[in-house]
């Protein structure tokens, strides 16, 4: 051994030897630094780092592994590529001769897990644990760097993790001298892919859980063709480049797989990215967002039908029976598992009773399975991410379901996922893009491809009758591209059905298409979103025998007995039903994919949760609460005649979810939207709050809500009264009137609660004592006073008015309709009371009796009155406006709940005519009202 070896220490070491066109490429690898390669000549060692040595060509192999073999005092040789006959070396020479040029081979010694210490002089980065925590490092930061940039261009994660690992890789700061060396040297590849791979098993099993098979049975023919079409054009349109431009590509070694596998990866449509991007431009429960889903989920399906038959035909083998074999078995493999895991599952959800965790046996258990699945489907001849997918599709999604996502979501999402999009970018060399025949191709059929698919989207769109631009939104939405695709190509990478270029090609074009989709689709669809033309957008302008359509928002369970209490006292009937969209807000903390779920109350499904509570963690309190939810409303909508309920979840980020909410009412018509107030009422009388996102929300719909709005501020209303079948609840109503037009919208919710026969109101209305001759007095129905009443010529034009006078004329044509409508009905009286100023006001609040147990109020925004004047010096919570703030304060001696009213008033293209005033100065106010509300 010479100096050099000697004073490097070189006792145990690898060579692999490699020929390749005549020439034998030599690398040596030693315990001490696997970085550091050497080429050697006879009697002579140089050190060159990164890079083989390449033997002249007139060294035969024995000669070159002997000089290798006494150089290094080598106890093992690695030799990939035909076989080296006669070679005499003292160390063995294992053959291997399974591998192609193409193939990148990295000996290293498996001791060198963890360092020493530096004070032994061992280098961090030379051990593979040290090195794989600082490579997890990286990406992790840098993905999320990304994803807090770009995610207020609203694109989705997908996007900010591919491109972090494109960054990290070759294509940019693999430029820099010495960095893939260092950061991500070849032989750390192993370690960093086996923990991708097992985070991307894991991953898929969780995708597959989330799909609902008795769903997929429902979907409608207009999905189905959608999904069709979609699928089947782009894979014509490849052919058809391919017959025109593929001739001279170098990638046709497998012409089968290397289409099959480029089709599938032009045709797929990525799920859970696409319901991400339709929440964040929120067109999840559009029409146009449930089709998408829909057609989404189908086409994921065929995609992995067609990944199998790719998979079959990427072998090695030219033969047509392996292909069938494999397909065959992949088959038997997804029915055993339906008719074995999926009872079982059952069986184990069966054995949980309500309300208790799942046992931790079953769920390691499922974690078990998941990589015998994988194996299994593995060694069948597909690959190991099919196996784990069909095992989440055949298990039920119920409590069993749910605690696995609990378990796995956070770690696996968070932390085993951009590992393995981060081996995604270290794949990726944009320098690699050269050959213009390969590059041309893709390019052209990805174009083509995209562009085909959203022409027949569309075109099958309007055969269904879909309007032509939400068609073209549909059509974008189609080619949102994700984990499906990256998967395609990386397995095709994996088996060499595609070289380096063809695959860095298709990735880039994958992140460009999907960050496109966005603005493309908010481009398209924000043309067609218009506010739709509907009149009644207000209690006061709906007729007495007409439909009343409500929104209530739901947190959590304790808001259920107060909501349907207030809607039991709206009087539903089948003279004048309610509909009711009830839905549950869920925060959007980045775990659970953004979904608007509407649930079906009269056909189950097969994720419903069976069996157990199972109340651990978060997911499972929210899918208990929403079960809750749709029991309490099933419930009540089979008790109450008139009322029909359809309960969804709205997952989405309190920063958006108002538009959520708003865009809910709108496309329902709604013409009240019920929200619970940010604070709750303690045992001891106090309120407080509970989340201040709410409160932030709460403001956010006041503002941008298209309908009325009320606040309903719960202090035991549900808990007052209780429904039964045999007798309706009894209630006692209150509303304080000051004037104005949310009063004025109170006042007509008052007027249909006052035909239920359940219901005591009483109406208060406070007249300032200088305004009026009347006097403090109580009327009964039947006897009313005209004292401000116009009737005939008398009554004036609004031309002739002031603002407070139209005002206040309003408000006795409002007072006076309602007097009238309730002339006959002994459970309601009015009150009228003289005060001079605020203060009286609220004396007069304070003095009422306690029998009592929901106000009704109206919020007074925008109005100014003499008779509230100082009331809000002290507001706590303007929201409520001055009369709602002093009945919710945790000082007011009466703890009742309290609704508050805000009329809708009308802006931009939803405006109607404004509530409340007439629509042209030559009609009198009490002619435009009755024809407006007496009709």
């Amino acid at each position: 051994m010479d100096k050099f070896s000697k004073r490097n220490k070189i006792s145990r070491a690898t060579v692999v030897v490699r020929r390749h066109f005549g020439c034998y490429f030599v690398n040596v690898h030693h315990e001490k630094n696997e970085n550091l390669a050497h080429f050697f000549v006879p009697k002579k060692v140089f050190p060159c780092r990164g890079r083989p040595w390449q033997s002249p060509r007139h060294m035969d192999s024995g000669e070159v592994l002997r000089n290798a073999t006494d150089t290094f005092n080598l106890k093992k040789v690695l030799h990939v590529g035909r076989s080296l006959a006669g070679m005499s070396s003292k160390a063995p020479v294992v053959q291997d001769t399974s591998y192609d040029a193409r193939t990148i081979i990295v000996c290293y010694s498996p001791t060198m897990t963890t360092t020493n210490g530096i004070w032994t002089g061992d280098r961090m980065l030379d051990y593979s644990l040290p090195l794989f925590i600082l490579q997890a490092i990286m990406i992790i930061v840098i993905t999320r760097t990304l994803y807090i940039v770009i995610r207020r261009f609203r694109q989705p994660r997908f996007v900010a993790e591919v491109i972090g690992g494109i960054i990290l890789g070759p294509s940019l700061l693999g430029m820099i001298p010495n960095y893939m060396l260092l950061i991500f040297p070849t032989r750390s590849f192993s370690v960093l892919n086996t923990m991708a791979s097992l985070g991307l098993l894991y991953f898929i099993f969780l995708v597959g859980l989330q799909v609902d098979l008795p769903a997929v049975r429902k979907v409608g023919k207009q999905a189905w063709a959608v999904t069709s079409a979609g699928v089947m054009l782009p894979i014509i349109v490849e052919l058809m480049v391919f017959l025109v431009l593929g001739r001279g590509l170098k990638e046709k070694e497998n012409v089968e797989a290397y289409l099959i596998f480029i089709g599938v990866s032009l045709s797929v449509t990525a799920y859970p990215v696409l319901t991400r991007i339709l929440a964040e431009i929120k067109l999840l429960h559009t029409e146009t967002g449930k089709l998408a889903m829909s057609a989404a989920i189908l086409n994921n399906g065929i995609a992995w039908v067609l990944l199998a038959i790719a998979l079959a035909l990427a072998g090695t083998n030219r033969s047509y029976i392996a292909p069938i074999g494999i397909i065959f078995s992949a088959v038997i493999f997804v029915i055993f598992l339906y008719f074995t895991v999926r009872p079982a599952a059952f069986w184990i959800m069966s054995q949980t009773k309500e309300g208790e965790a799942v046992d931790e046996t079953y769920i390691v258990g499922m974690l078990v399975l998941v990589l015998v699945c994988g194996v299994i489907s593995d060694t069948l001849g597909i690959h190991a991410v099919f196996g784990a997918f069909a095992l989440g599709v055949v298990t039920p999604n119920g409590c069993l379901g749910a605690v696995l996502i609990e378990k796995l979501e956070d770690f696996n999402s968070g932390f085993m996922m951009p590992l393995y999009f981060a081996m995604i970018g270290l794949n990726v060399d944009a320098t690699s893009i050269r050959d213009p025949s390969i590059f041309g191709f893709l390019i052209v059929v990805i174009l083509l491809g995209g562009v085909a698919k959203v022409g027949v989207v569309v075109l099958v769109s309007m055969f269904y009758a879909v309007p032509t631009r939400e068609g073209l939104s549909l059509g974008i939405l189609m080619n949102t591209k994700g984990l499906m695709e990256i998967i395609v190509l990386d397995i095709a990478l994996d088996k060499k059905v595609l070289y380096t270029q063809s695959y860095s090609t298709m990735v880039l074009m994958s992140v460009l298409m999907t960050a496109l989709v966005t603005p493309l689709t908010m481009m398209v669809h924000g043309q067609t979103r218009r506010f739709k033309p509907y009149k009644r957008r207000t209690l006061q302008k709906g007729r007495p025998d007409a439909e009343l359509r409500m929104v209530t928002c739901i947190h959590t369970t304790r808001n259920i007995p107060s909501i349907i209490s207030l809607l039991d006292i709206s009087n539903p009937s089948k003279n004048s039903p309610i509909f009711v969209y009830a839905a549950h807000l869920v925060e959007l903390t980045g775990r659970e994919s953004a979904m608007l779920i509407v649930h079906d109350n009269n056909q189950g499904t097969g994720k419903r949760n069976v069996g157990g509570g199972g109340g651990q963690g978060n997911l499972n309190r929210v899918k208990a609460q929403s079960d809750q939810i749709v029991k309490a409303f099933d419930n009540y909508e089979q008790y109450a005649g008139g009322v029909s309920v359809q309960p969804a979840t709205v997952v989405s980020a309190y920063s958006t979810m108002h538009e959520d909410v708003c865009n809910i009412a709108e496309d329902k018509h709604a013409a009240l939207l019920i929200i619970p107030f940010h604070k709750q009422h303690t045992v001891d009388g106090d309120m407080e709050t509970t989340n201040p996102e709410i409160h932030t929300l709460n403001q956010k719909i006041l503002a941008n809500a298209p309908c009325s709005v009320g606040i309903l501020v719960d202090r035991g209303l549900g808990g007052s009264a209780r429904i039964s079948a045999a007798q309706h609840s009894s209630h006692n109503i209150v509303l304080l009137f000051i004037g104005g037009p949310d009063d004025r919208e109170a006042l007509a919710y008052i007027a249909r609660m006052s035909d239920h026969p359940g219901v005591s109101i009483t109406v208060i209305r406070f007249i300032e004592t200088n305004s009026s001759k009347s006097k403090s007095q109580s009327h009964k129905p039947h006897s009313h006073s005209h004292s401000h009443s116009h009737s005939g010529s008398q009554t004036p034009h609004v031309s002739t008015l002031s603002e407070s006078e139209k005002e206040r004329f309003y408000d006795d044509e409002c007072i006076k309709e309602f007097r009238v409508r309730t002339m006959s009905n002994e459970s309601v009286t009015y009150v009228e009371k003289l005060v001079k100023n605020g203060e009286e006001t609220v004396t007069i609040i304070r003095s009422m009796d306690k029998i009592h147990d929901l106000y009704v109020v109206g919020r007074g925004e925008g109005s100014e009155s003499i008779l509230t004047e100082g009331l809000t010096d002290w507001t706590e919570s303007p929201d409520l406006g001055p009369i709602g703030d002093l009945l919710a304060s945790s000082d007011f001696t009466l703890t009742v709940s309290v609704l508050v009213i805000q009329q809708y008033k009308g802006s931009g293209p939803a405006a109607d005519a404004a509530p409340g005033s007439p629509p042209s100065d030559t009609f009198s106010v009490s002619q435009y009202l009755s024809r407006a509300n007496i009709r």
